[in-house]
């Protein structure tokens, strides 16, 4: 039967998260110029920009246990990456509750999945085999690769029945939906030359042409190997096929006449993983695109204030009329009051069994960031990075000699400075460090004092108890490899040495 405008359903809008893997800001109305995306792109002409988002963890599991409270990680106890999955549990401060839950009481349907009837996150239809690495990642992450529901990959106790199914089709008539579309983004290139191929081969079918590796641009500290420009061109291709899915479900609120009567909210994760991106707090990991469409928002705005992810909690539960928890951290940026930010704050925490704890503040110029195990280097073993082909290479290109200088002083100094203090606005790429610099002397007091404020306010829990890490590493010791047990035992003997 075909629907008409007037079987949208309740005035109350449907909300709508694209919530993308492993992905930097790389689409056509950011400024990526090698490839084309026009539904992000389209998101951008019909609604709201924001040009200086940031994620609060530059990791998947932190960074969506933040996105789906509106808290920090770092104040609800869960910033250390895929914890709480062991003996020992989270479970969330009182008057703390996931978004989803609040929106049931709301009466809101709610739902996560791939946005499309017929095919899985990955664009493809449901049932193709993901292979076992790709299973065995899926149900560490929370999504079971027999479920049709998306990624969740939180760090606390929480209850399934939050959402009522994978897609808003199964809600009642007239009722609002809050529907998630996970994306694998650009988990879908792999983590070696073979998967890069045979996405770059999708690609050709798909688009007619795959990414040409020698035409993208790396940032100044990767050389241009060629396994990492083919890796990067398959990167893009991702972009492209996120992109083409996107495109998709418009489509198919367009059909179903719900499009109009949906806010619409395009995020990513966390950057692009790589040496320097995911798991680390510069740009290329904590940058993110943020787009909002829907009612209410005129069509090209452009904001330049800085955001974070956790403000998508408040601004969704305030456009379906739903009360904003007072406890929440996030704000809502759409609101008629709202105050920009002077600051916005981050931080990194164990990833996988490599323990790690770094902080970061970001005002309208400076990017400063504290590095509280300097005695360790930036690329710790991590069985994770080291298992990519691009970390391989670079490794090999170290132990070789033959990287440039830039190279080495970034990814493979035995130590890093304690502070790091970068004038990001000029400094795309945060290459120069002005914490030692006498001229910055009074910006780095100040960002160091902000910083310890915002640690002491939001209570920031700190390092993980050796239980806890005791406790979380018994499922990555399930994965087998002599890898992981070398690292947890580097880990263990760097803390005995206080390092």
């Amino acid at each position: 039967m075909m629907m008409t405008p007037c079987m949208q359903g309740a005035e109350r809008p449907n909300i709508l998260w694209f919530v993308v893997d492993d992905m930097s800001a790389h689409f056509s109305s950011y400024g990526e110029t090698t490839i084309n995306t026009p539904n992000v792109d389209r998101l951008v002409k019909e609604g709201m920009k924001f040009t200086r988002a940031q994620v609060t963890a530059p990791v998947c599991s932190t960074c969506r246990s933040a996105m789906i409270t509106g808290m920090y990680q770092t104040t609800i106890g869960a910033h250390h990456h895929r914890s709480g999955r062991g003996e020992l549990k989270i479970h969330l401060p009182e008057g703390v509750e996931p978004v989803p839950v609040l929106f049931q009481k709301g009466g809101y349907y709610t739902c996560i999945g791939s946005g499309l009837p017929d095919l899985d996150a990955r664009g493809l239809p449901f049932g193709l085999p993901k292979g076992k690495k790709a299973a065995k990642r899926a149900k560490l992450a929370g999504n079971p690769p027999e479920s049709r529901l998306g990624k969740t990959d939180y760090n606390f106790e929480w209850d399934p029945a939050m959402y009522d199914s994978h897609d808003w089709a199964g809600r009642g008539k007239d009722q609002p939906f809050f529907m998630q579309v996970q994306l694998p983004g650009g988990k879908l290139r792999g983590g070696d030359s073979r998967n890069a191929r045979a996405l770059a081969e999708r690609a050709k079918a798909e688009f007619g042409e795959a990414t040409d590796p020698q035409k993208v641009t790396l940032p100044p500290y990767y050389p241009r190997d060629p396994v990492l420009l083919e890796d990067w061109a398959a990167y893009l291709d991702a972009v492209k096929l996120t992109d083409k899915h996107v495109g998709k479900v418009l489509a198919r609120l367009e059909a179903e006449w719900l499009l109009e009567n949906t806010l619409i909210i395009f995020m990513t994760d966390h950057g692009i993983s790589h040496a320097r991106g995911k798991q680390f707090l510069y740009d290329e990991g904590s940058r993110i695109p943020f787009v909002v469409r829907g009612p209410g928002i005129v069509p090209g705005t452009v904001r330049e204030d800085m955001i974070q992810q956790i403000d998508m909690a408040p601004l969704s539960l305030a456009a379906a009329g739903l009360p904003v928890p007072e406890v929440m951290q996030g704000r809502d940026v759409l609101a008629k009051d709202y105050k920009a930010r002077e600051a916005v704050y981050a931080a990194r925490d164990r990833c996988d069994e490599t323990v790690e704890r770094i902080r970061s503040v970001r005002t309208d110029k400076f990017l400063y960031i504290r590095n509280f195990y300097p005695e360790r280097p930036h690329l710790q073993p991590n069985a994770y990075k080291d298992g990519k082909d691009i970390v391989r290479v670079l490794r090999a290109a170290h132990e070789a000699g033959t990287l440039p200088s830039v190279s080495e002083e970034l990814l493979f100094s035995p130590k890093r400075q304690a502070e790091e203090l970068y004038e990001y606005v000029n400094d795309r790429w945060q290459v120069t460090n002005l914490a030692a610099n006498p001229d910055y002397r009074e910006v780095l007091e100040s960002h160091r004092a902000k910083l310890d404020q915002w640690m002491t306010e939001t209570k920031d829990a700190g390092p993980e108890s050796e239980a806890m890490y005791d406790s979380d590493m018994v499922d990555y010791r399930k994965k087998g490899g002599a890898e992981i047990e070398r690292n947890i035992a580097l880990m263990k003997q760097w803390a005995k040495e206080g390092k």
